[in-house]
């Protein structure tokens, strides 16, 4: 018979040794005489001892019970030490490497003042960042998200886990400044129609929403060139015929490249929503709480000069199960 684990039997343990007496020791830890007559039954079969001896009207300990009993002592107090452990963190002194999976946009936008922030607030904090695989399939983002501390990636990428929405940003049309079809810094749906097209991809079932609006409009596109991300398209469409969708705030990295232009889409603003994601078992964990507030109020900060918001075609898919 095994008594690992079981705390209330040790609690009964050390009653007995120190009292010394059945009834006395089930008043001072609150059970009846038969339940500590049980416990007592339990242990001296588990000993192969009978650890308590009458003598007179007295008992008197074994002496295995003697050998015991400070070992018993020992043991329940630590045991009542740790489950008074409460999780602390202190960004400043809690020493501690936390892991972030994000897409390269995310990374481009986010860890510079994100990094700037933590160097002033949490100088005992290390953040390792990783890029989200390319061949990620839906199966394998829960064990992904068990293994990191967060995933920062578009909403509707069917992530599953807890989320909270980050910033907002706007699709915008790249391309090379002396693209034949590009008219007075405008495109027409119709050179969408006529031009090659360079994509950005993010794992094998996702669509973005730019995809789901040009097809509402008809627009077939013609793709030559995909690659992994956003980061990419403006150096695959310079010097080319290709046109590309990247969010506003990338682009805005690119307005010195005298050899890109960067314009707006001939339809109504397309919205990206950029969202953090993390496993429901670290919802209560200090550090990662105060990881998440942090990165939500960088988010915040970048959110003052906020796109254009159209809820029609905003990321829709995998539904939070909370709001962080």
């Amino acid at each position: 018979m095994a008594l690992a684990g079981d705390l209330n039997l040790l609690h009964a343990l050390r009653a007995l040794l120190e009292d010394r007496n059945v009834t006395h020791a089930g008043d001072r830890i609150g059970m009846s005489q038969p339940a500590m007559s049980g416990a007592l039954a339990r242990l001296r079969r588990h000993f192969r001892d009978d650890l308590l001896v009458r003598v007179g009207r007295d008992y008197e300990l074994t002496p295995l019970a003697e050998t015991l009993l400070p070992l018993v002592r020992e043991t329940v107090d630590l045991a009542e030490r740790i489950l008074q452990v409460r999780p602390t963190f202190d960004p400043m002194v809690t020493h501690r490497t936390f892991t972030i999976v994000l897409s390269d946009y995310a990374l481009t936008v986010l860890v510079e003042p994100l990094l700037r922030r933590t160097a002033i607030v949490a100088r005992a904090v290390r953040i390792d960042f990783k890029a989200i695989p390319d061949d990620l399939e839906l199966a394998d983002m829960e064990r992904l998200l068990l293994r990191q501390d967060l995933m920062i990636a578009p909403a509707g990428s069917n992530i599953p886990g807890r989320g909270a929405a980050l910033f907002h940003d706007r699709f915008v049309c790249v391309l090379d400044r002396d693209n034949r079809l590009l008219d007075d810094t405008k495109i027409t749906l119709d050179a969408l129609r006529e031009l090659p097209h360079a994509v950005a991809h993010f794992g094998r079932t996702n669509v973005t929403p730019v995809d789901r609006r040009l097809a509402e409009l008809g627009v077939e596109r013609r793709i030559e060139v995909g690659v992994h991300g956003f980061l990419p398209l403006p150096f695959v469409v310079a010097g080319t015929d290709l046109v590309a969708f990247i969010p506003q705030r990338l682009a805005r990295r690119f307005s010195s490249d005298p050899r890109l232009a960067v314009v707006d889409p001939p339809f109504d603003c397309v919205e990206l929503v950029d969202t953090m994601y993390w496993h429901p078992s670290r919802e209560n964990d200090p550090g990662h709480q105060w990881l998440r507030l942090v990165i939500s109020e960088v988010a915040q900060e970048l959110s003052g000069s906020e796109p254009c918001v159209d809820e029609r075609y905003s990321y829709s898919g995998a539904a939070l199960e909370g709001d962080g």
